[in-house]
């Protein structure tokens, strides 16, 4: 039958589906068979012949018939999984099912009437001539009997994985098959690297994509914050009711972590043939993501293999995050570490020839797991931090924050860059590791410098607060959260960095600036601190810093001279009304972009993006920790910072004003960036909403803390005048020299403890993790449109 002719029955089949009132019986094999028999359609061939219009008009008008549909293509999954699929027909019948299912499968879900249909067992339907099905296997809900037979047909010979057939007559039972031996890829606990073979690689992703769409029923379902609302979907695979979930967790892992785009380096090869196994590392990737949930249940012991730490916790239920969270040999984590970083840098990859490397497009999907990888497991985290391969994460991540932070369909990309940042920088580690000289030159549009990767991080962050659009706003407390964490390691910044620092300073200390928000002196108190770090910790290596600081003096005297009457306050909003832009866009020094890069550009008319819920404050997104003397940090009280509060000139005193005071504390409400730019927008217009007054003012203008600046200034800047009344110097380098061997030993303010603000994880991260996760898998699958045109409630969706 030619491919025209079967398109032309599966429609057929189709219509009558739609245009038939009275239910068909299960039993009528002539009928049901049309949508799966000896068909050729491909599942882009299903997404058009069954238009959404009738899937819906089927499944309100004619529900028993939408009922006995998915429950007979269930039934084909099932018998395939137990038969092993021998002949090429089977197959056919296999991934036809497959399709339909996955079609299918979004307009269960949008229909709330229908949502519990899959966990339902169906009384009976269909069951005449199967009398060989168990009594106990007939009562299972039809979601876990396709669940289990799409865990079995993933370990399918001949079909998903090589046979291992020792001649024509050995059969390969299906049930007692040890998947294990059958893992897809070598890496973590698995050392063979089965033969590559397409034709597995697209019956996998087949599979793997209605997996997935299995699990989207959490798109259906408004945000919230309830953390022990479980996807049932995901419970179930996870568990240990599914005997394939550890060679399956280890072969999705193995498959991304070992995938290689450029091809064994032959330039153009990705041209010449189509790349099946990316199809399978990006559904792969986005299976890894949405599996690795946190879970509130009672974990239960699954069995471990031995490249798994035995724990004596019990560990998590979801075995997929037990398995994640007990890797341990160094040789595994420097298998995924290396594999993420190299695809993560994919994109960054320039060369001569234009079009010569494949580009991957699944960046976002990989941020995820590594923030996952490093959450779930933090031998994994300390892994890491301990070698400079850290930088090989850092560096990509900055790429992308700096690339996308004119773009506002791309403000959930800047989240997790930034967000991991913020994970990082919470170990010593991170800002030692930093300190190494930046010498890879990938094309950014930044200013270019000579200096470490210390000073690329601090360039990219004043980027994008300088260039970003106004979205990213609520991540500025972050990105200086960020720099406060690394300050104490940093051994010496460059002059482009200092100046930068300084100037940013500069923005957010003008009155009207300060005045115009009830949270916007914190970022004065998060540079100073970070200034306050590198004196007290730093100095001699920092000569850069100090002198702009001296050159910039005026800034700390206007600080420390801020006027806070009445009328001064009234000038300084004036003064905003008239200029509304959030920081000078007239950057220190502007100097030359670096060679071949592209400046950020926003969003393309017309690009989807998917809304997000709003971040919590930074002190609910982190818990303090204090440093002590060998490096160990301890966390610090709630009850200890209010304490330090009050004690006016404490050093802690300063940092305790940081925390939010103005009603973001109800962390339940969650609103979409809509609601967010509304709320924005009114409360610009009734200034009732929050007035700065005089006492407000006073009340953290005490708490600035300016000693130790006050104090480094009063004593250099006599002597760097002198020398230049002197020697008659107007260069920088003679004073830079004076610094560089100046020293400011007992003249100095007692040093404060480090304070380092570790990121914490709660319920609205969480809840931002999840809308963030399945938008992107919304947008990424594009071809088929899996939810395209559902009721999708988790986000909206908008266009630029």
């Amino acid at each position: 039958m030619g491919s025209t002719d079967s398109k032309l029955n599966f429609r057929k089949a189709v219509i009558q589906l739609t245009t038939k009132t009275q239910p068909v019986e299960a039993t009528d094999d002539a009928f049901w068979d049309q949508f799966w028999a000896d068909t050729t359609t491909t599942v882009q061939d299903v997404f058009a012949l069954v238009p959404s219009a009738e899937i819906r008009a089927v499944r309100e008008e004619s529900p028993s018939n939408l009922a006995t549909l998915c429950y007979k293509a269930v039934e084909k999954l099932v018998q395939g999984a137990e038969s092993g699929c021998p002949s090429e027909r089977e197959k056919q019948v296999i991934l036809n099912c497959t399709r339909i299912l996955t079609r299918i499968l979004p307009y269960i879900f949008e229909d709330q009437d229908w949502r519990g249909f899959f966990w339902s067992t169906v009384p009976g339907a269909g069951r005449a001539g199967t009398d060989e099905l168990d009594d106990d296997d007939g009562a299972r809900p039809l979601a876990e009997s396709l669940l289990l037979a799409i865990a079995d047909l993933l370990f399918c010979p001949d079909f998903t994985v090589h046979s291992h057939k020792r001649g024509p007559d050995s059969v390969e039972n299906m049930q007692s098959i040890d998947s294990c031996e059958y893992i897809w890829e070598a890496g973590v606990g698995f050392a063979q690297s089965p033969p590559l073979n397409y034709i597995h690689d697209l019956n996998r992703t087949e599979l793997l994509r209605l997996l997935l769409t299995c699990f989207s029923e959490a798109m259906y379902l408004p945000p919230s914050t309830d953390t022990n609302v479980l996807n049932p979907w995901v419970t179930f695979f996870c568990s240990t009711e599914n005997r394939h979930a550890l060679p399956l967790f280890t072969s999705l892992l193995n498959v991304v972590a070992a995938y290689d785009p450029v091809g064994y380096g032959i330039p153009y090869n990705h041209l010449l043939f189509s790349d099946y196994r990316e199809q399978l590392v990006e559904q792969a990737v986005q299976i890894l993501i949405v599996t690795l949930e946190h879970d509130g249940g009672v974990p239960h012991r699954p069995p471990s293999p031995s490249s798994i730490e035995e724990q004596e916790s019990t560990g998590p239920e979801n075995l997929f995050v037990n398995y994640l969270s007990r890797i341990h040999r160094e040789e595994d984590f420097d298998f995924v570490l290396k594999g993420l970083a190299r695809l993560l840098t994919n994109p960054l990859t320039q060369t001569y020839l234009p079009n010569s490397t494949k580009k991957i497009q699944f960046h976002q999907e990989l941020l995820v797991l590594f923030w996952k990888l490093c959450d779930f497991n933090k031998k994994f985290l300390f892994f890491v931090l301990k070698s400079s391969d850290v930088l090989d994460i850092l560096v990509p991540i900055l790429f992308y924050l700096n690339d996308a932070r004119a773009d506002q369909s791309r403000v959930g990309l800047m989240h997790i860059g930034v967000f991991i940042l913020l994970l990082l920088s919470g170990e010593r580690n991170f800002g030692v590791r930093l300190n190494k000289p930046y010498s890879i030159h990938v094309p950014m549009d930044i200013p270019v410098f000579t200096g470490t990767h210390a000073d690329l991080l601090i360039v990219v962050f004043h980027k994008i607060i300088t260039t970003g659009h106004q979205r990213l706003q609520p991540l500025f407390d972050c990105l200086l959260t960020i720099v406060v964490n690394v300050s104490p390691y940093l051994k010496s910044l460059s002059m482009v960095a200092a100046n930068k620092l300084l100037h940013l300073l500069e923005a957010f200390s003008t009155s009207w600036f300060l005045f115009s928000a009830a949270q916007n002196h914190h970022l004065v108190f998060f540079l100073l601190e970070a200034f306050n770090n590198i004196i007290q910790y730093q100095f001699d290596g920092n000569c850069n810093l100090v002198y702009a600081i001296i050159r910039k003096r005026n800034v700390f005297h206007q600080l420390a001279n801020l006027p806070s009457d009445p009328a001064s306050i009234q000038k300084a909003l004036q003064r905003k009304r008239k200029s509304p832009d959030v920081i000078s866009r007239t950057s220190s020094q502007e100097t030359v972009s670096m060679e071949g890069s592209h400046p950020a550009v926003p969003a393309e008319p017309g690009t989807l993006k998917t809304s997000l819920v709003a971040i919590p404050a930074i002190d609910k997104l982190t818990e303090k920790s204090q440093v002590s003397e060998d490096g160990t940090m301890v966390s610090v009280p709630k009850a200890d910072l209010l304490q330090a509060a009050h004690t006016d000139q404490s050093a802690a005193a300063g940092t305790s004003d940081t925390e939010s005071n103005s009603g973001r504390d109800n962390e339940d409400v969650f609103y979409t960036e809509a609601e967010m730019e509304r709320r924005r927008l009114s409360s610009a217009s009734s200034t009732s909403f929050w007035a700065p007054s005089p006492e407000w003012v006073l009340s953290w203008k005490c708490k600035l803390p300016l000693q130790t600046i006050m104090r480094l200034l009063q004593v250099l800047v006599p002597q760097v005048e002198k020398i230049c009344i002197d020697k008659g110097l107007t260069d920088e380098s003679e004073i830079l020299k004076f610094l560089q061997h100046g020293t400011l030993v007992g003249l100095l303010p007692v040093p404060h403890p480090i304070l380092i603000r570790k990121y914490q994880a709660n319920a609205g991260t969480a809840m931002w993790f999840r809308t963030y996760m399945w938008g992107v898998v919304y947008l990424r699958n594009v071809d088929p449109p899996i939810w395209y045109d559902t009721d999708v409630r988790l986000f909206e969706i908008q266009r630029m």
